[in-house]
């Protein structure tokens, strides 16, 4: 398992598809904020994956993100995603977004180490009780 203080940094250029005014988050061409929060996710996740045991997964379940600067296409964004904490199955990271030019925002997010045959079997039965009823 990877430890606390370890890092992920990944970097994404904002296409059309990022974009506020096409993902529907706001009219405007920059990046959208629930975009930098999938960023965050994702340069959490995989610092991590690759450390599970055969058969685990992690799961987002919290994100508190001050989106602070807008970023237009084609401009890079760089996120630095770090561990902070591990309690039990709780991971805790801090990222840091920036472009090319500044920070763009800072992010806490909680994700849980969870089984994964556990979870598809009580995702599974939810759509078995949803189709029944």
């Amino acid at each position: 398992m990877v430890e606390v203080g370890t890092t992920n940094e990944m970097m994404w250029i904002v296409s059309e598809k990022h974009l506020a005014s096409a993902f529907g988050s706001g009219l405007v061409d920059v990046l959208a904020t629930p975009v930098l929060v999938g960023f965050c996710e994702e340069a959490s996740r995989t610092m991590i994956e690759t450390h599970l045991p055969e058969g685990q997964k992690t799961v987002g379940t919290a994100v508190s993100l001050t989106h602070t600067a807008a970023t237009p296409p084609g401009m890079k964004v760089i996120l630095r995603a770090t561990l902070t904490a591990i309690e039990g199955r709780k991971l805790t990271f801090d990222v840091e977004c920036a472009d090319e030019i500044e920070s763009i925002g800072r992010c806490s997010h909680t994700r849980f180490i969870i089984d994964s045959a556990r979870f598809e079997a009580g995702i599974a039965d939810k759509v078995t009780k949803l189709n029944s009823g």
